[in-house]
């Protein structure tokens, strides 16, 4: 697939807009519905007039095409499409005019004592994810948790790839569908100031082929930041649980270290 500038990032844009545009009521937004609406959600024109822009504006802003956007009318159009912080950054990234700074695709070195730290946090197991949540280092525990993460080749070594595209990840999670959904919001808010590089291009197509669930769910356009929470393994020594944290290094920020607490079984209840 052929990317030019920030086209798929215009593509992305339009798509978000229209996804939460049909998600709010007339009534949300102080709006009378009337009885004629053929379509759920507020009309074009009624967002334009909250927003405070032209109905041919924002007519064009949703048809993807590259027009310049101020920081406060995309806050305006956040205001009106009742959108959270994550989203409302993610808008702003998506119209190129981000509130915080672009990174970079390319998978940096992990230091030695990244390898270390790793090493340390046994019995917890324990990975480190590059920009684009490619497994850049693991510990032991964590390759005895999903041993299949020795086995990925390189350009499938990553996270989301193993979630949607590894068989053997449903059986391990339970409950893998929230689970999935989740990683995939996050995923996406993550990477939106990526969303034009060949190789998050290149993955984003691979997902696409290879589960029908990351087509469908993609298409949501729903991102969320990472919380912590906890997730429920099934292992041949029976259910095990762990708490999810995520550690990011003052000197090294493009390395997302994510450590798995292990809890007590009774966690499960």
């Amino acid at each position: 697939m052929w990317f030019d500038g920030t086209v798929a990032r215009r593509s992305d844009l339009a798509a978000f807009l229209r996804a939460r545009r049909a998600g709010v009521s007339p009534a949300e937004v102080g709006l009378v519905p009337g009885a004629r609406r053929r379509t759920p959600g507020l009309r074009r024109e009624e967002v334009a007039l909250l927003a405070g822009v032209s109905v041919s504006w924002y007519t064009w802003l949703e048809q993807g095409r590259q027009i310049n956007v101020s920081a406060d009318v995309l806050d305006s159009l956040a205001r009106v499409l009742r959108l959270d912080a994550v989203e409302t950054d993610h808008l702003h990234q998506l119209a190129d005019s981000p509130r915080v700074a672009i990174a970079t695709s390319a998978n940096p070195d992990v230091p030695p004592w990244a390898l270390r730290l790793l090493d340390s946090l046994a019995p917890a197991p324990a990975y480190v994810l590059g920009p684009t949540w490619d497994y850049l280092a693991w510990n032991d525990e964590q390759a005895t948790l999903f041993p299949q993460l020795a086995t990925l080749e390189a350009p499938h070594r990553n996270l989301v790839w193993a979630m949607f595209a590894v068989p053997e990840t449903r059986q391990l999670i339970i409950d893998w569908e929230d689970e999935a959904r989740r990683v995939l919001s996050q995923f996406r808010a993550d990477i939106t100031p990526l969303r034009d590089d060949p190789t998050v291009a290149a993955l984003i197509d691979a997902l696409h082929n290879a589960s029908d669930e990351f087509a469908t769910w993609w298409e949501r356009h729903d991102v969320a930041a990472f919380q912590t929470r906890l997730r429920r393994f099934r292992t041949p020594n029976g259910p095990r649980v762990f708490e999810y944290q995520q550690l990011v290094a003052a000197g090294a920020p493009q390395l997302r270290f994510v450590v798995q607490l292990p809890l007590p079984p009774d966690s499960l209840q």
